[in-house]
């Protein structure tokens, strides 16, 4: 295949300062969770970008100075020279597939607790830290010896960056979690020296550090800025045309812009919430004001976009950062005119989830993703099979479908059978909740894979048994059946069943997706999960007009998405559409015409009345067909919802695991079955 003519703009060399980007594809800096200490595993990670085409790839941010420290996160540390060869060996990944390097340089200011080193926290002005678990930590305001010391170790940090071997050494004022974001915003800048009140003060840092880093390596080394475009705290904070009329005195002096939105949950919105291209609004001003490139980002998967973005001048590269996790080769599909073999990003926030759990990355797309030195995935390629063998999956949904893909890419013999009429398992039914439409990406673009292979058949309306599955006489039998909602009311407040009467009318997330609705206008949802699935529901049913309540034992709807960064806005729309919360309630018992809750503080209970109760707890596997197959002698195996109900991401990661060790050994339990990098001791 050759590229589309339409798409050769994007693959025009970029001159960044000293060096050029040999086509428009930038990959911006994102958090891992791998960092400093998986810096192997994070550097095979950058590495593989490089392979699949982006023309700059960059770390995520590097904490410039012990005083920077933003533990318990695991990001990456320039504190001193000990961690140049760790820094060097991503940049050397990168640079093996003619990308250029660029490293984020950051002082987090007063999101830095320092609790690692004990520090005491400087900022801009003094006020309390900025953390996920609200430390007892305040910042104080910084002086002018505080000033010329952070200007020191910034250049320090510049000078170790380029003898690390990278390309760009970023200035960092973006995401309300740099300190010279911290400076610029009236919002976290109360000073009345010379670096306060006025804009042309509050960028004076900015500027100064600027000077510094391109002095420092500007000759070897291209100098972008990171910066945050809107705070979306109205005259409070940034807005676009202060931030603007920022770029404007300084618009010459840095090699790139690199535009951002503050705080992280505006930048990287999920799906449900935004759509492709949703930073543009507050981006488009920023190219008129300057001749050195500008990137920005907006989870772009469509080259159309991307054509068109950069024709209206609203930016020179295409950053990204999700959709280059969910397909690192999304530039090369591109070039190669392979579109349909993109591997879109749905914008679930997977991968935000485990920086903030601070474990390695993964991807509901992308099963491959954080496991390139781990396991020593690609997310392109995968060993032939050793041997012929015909393998039956019995389940079409995530875990099925990628085992299916993978093994089919092996070359072995794959036959999908689902009882269903449609492809997908969860993902189909999901798909079709509000806001989640583009989760059906992750059967589709399987579905498209598979239908590429001829050595892989599927077949829909085909519920299997033990005789049917003996007839077949598959060599390997998987089992990908998935998982069912409880409607008994175990969670995690209840390990046990809830006390429910006779008669009421009890629904879970099946029922719902299924088409069956309340019998009652008075509706409870009982959410004890609390991912995303109970507030979907309430305001699928809100929309539907059902007077809903939603019912958690945490402290805030879905509290579990404050990690994927939309839990503000899911609790905000839930409020738009009068949907009631109960928070910090736990379920007792159900009634027909009532729900008993107490409190998960003093046990006290209360009544609330409801006509029917969704409950969204715990699901189970949905094995009989396994133990059936076991009770007659056929050995299968289980993989996904149905052996452990997880998230999507670990279905297709499930998938996939059983499609790479499918004709090897079965390895002891007691061996590890990844490699992991063990810290020397000093």
């Amino acid at each position: 295949m050759t590229r589309d003519p339409r798409y050769d703009i994007l693959f025009e060399p970029i001159r960044i300062g000293p060096h050029v980007a040999r086509n428009r594809f930038f990959q911006v800096p994102h958090c891992n969770g791998m960092g400093y200490r998986d810096p192997s595993a994070l550097a095979a990670m950058r590495g593989m970008k490089a392979e699949g085409g982006w023309a700059v790839v960059c770390t995520e941010m590097v904490e410039i100075h012990h005083g920077a420290d933003v533990a318990p996160y695991v990001e990456l540390r320039l504190w001193s020279d000990h961690d140049i060869p760790m820094l060097a060996r991503i940049a050397e990944k990168i640079h093996e597939h003619s990308s250029l390097a660029g490293i984020e340089l950051c002082h987090s200011g007063y999101t830095a607790n320092n609790l690692w080193s004990r520090e005491v926290p400087i900022a801009a002005s003094a006020m309390p830290t900025g953390s996920y678990f609200n430390d007892p930590v305040q910042a104080r305001q910084m002086d002018k010896e505080d000033i010329r010391n952070l200007r020191r170790a910034h250049r320090k940090a510049a000078l170790r960056s380029r003898e690390a071997g990278f390309d760009l050494v970023y200035v960092y004022a973006g995401h309300g979690l740099g300190i010279f974001q911290h400076f610029l915003s009236r919002a976290t800048n109360y000073r009345n020296d010379e670096y306060g009140g006025s804009l042309e003060n509050r960028a004076r840092l900015l500027r100064e550090v600027i000077e510094d880093t391109k002095d420092a390596v500007g000759d070897s080394c291209a100098v972008p800025v990171r910066i945050a475009m809107h705070e979306f705290q109205g005259a409070a904070g940034l807005e676009p045309a202060e931030v603007e009329d920022a770029i404007a005195m300084m618009a010459e002096l840095p090699d790139l812009w690199d535009l951002s939105l503050s705080d992280w949950s505006h930048d990287s919105q999920t799906s449900r919430f935004s759509e492709e291209g949703f930073q543009e609004p507050y981006i488009k001003g920023v190219k008129k004001l300057t001749t050195k490139p500008v990137v920005g980002v907006g989870r772009y998967t469509s080259p159309d976009a991307m054509v068109r973005v950069i024709r209206r001048g609203i930016m020179d590269m295409i950053g990204a950062a999700r959709p280059s996790i969910a397909d690192p080769f999304l530039p090369k599909k591109i070039e190669e005119g392979r579109l349909d073999d993109i591997r879109e990003c749905i914008g679930c926030n997977i991968c935000i989830t485990h920086d903030f759990t601070m474990t390695p990355l993964r991807c509901t797309q992308n099963p491959s993703m954080g496991e390139e030195w781990r396991r020593g995935w690609h997310p392109e390629k995968i060993r032939p099979k050793e041997a012929d063998a015909h393998v039956l999956i019995i389940g079409a949904g995530p875990a099925g479908l990628e085992a299916a893909r993978a093994l089919g890419q092996r070359g072995l013999q794959v036959t999908i059978a689902d009882k269903a009429s449609e492809a997908g398992g969860r993902v189909a039914k999901e798909c079709r909740l509000p806001g989640l439409s583009a989760w059906g990406r992750v059967r589709d673009w399987r579905m498209l894979q598979i239908a590429k292979m001829p050595n892989v058949s599927l077949y829909l309306e085909s519920a299997m048994t033990p005789e049917t599955i003996a007839e077949l006489g598959a060599d390997h039998v998987l089992l990908t059946t998935g998982a069912a909602w409880l409607r008994n009311g175990t969670g995690r407040h209840i390990l046990s069943s809830a006390n429910i009467a006779d008669g009421a009318d009890i629904l879970t997330p099946d029922d719902l997706m299924n088409g069956k609705r309340p019998a009652g206008r008075d509706v409870v949802i009982y959410d004890d999960d609390h991912y995303y699935m109970g507030g979907v529901l309430a305001e699928l049913l809100r929309k539907e007009d059902y007077a809903v309540t939603l019912v958690t034992p945490s402290a805030t709807a879905s509290s579990f998405t404050k990690a994927s960064l939309e839990q503000k806005a899911i609790q905000k729309r839930l409020i738009g559409l009068d949907v009631k919360i109960e928070a910090n309630r736990g379920l007792v018992g159900i009634a027909r015409d009532h729900v008993i809750l107490d409190c998960v503080f003093t046990g006290n209970p209360s009544k609330l009345a409801a006509a029917s109760t969704v409950l969204v707890t715990a699901r189970a596997p949905v094995d009989d067909l396994f133990h059936a197959l076991a009770a007659t002698g056929i050995a299968a195996t289980r993989a996904g919802d149905c052996y452990g109900p997880g998230t999507i991401a670990a279905a297709v990661h499930a998938g996939r695991k059983f499609a790479e060790g499918f004709g090897l050994a079965e390895p002891d339990h007691l061996d590890l079955p990844f490699r992991r990098e063990v810290t020397g001791l000093a």
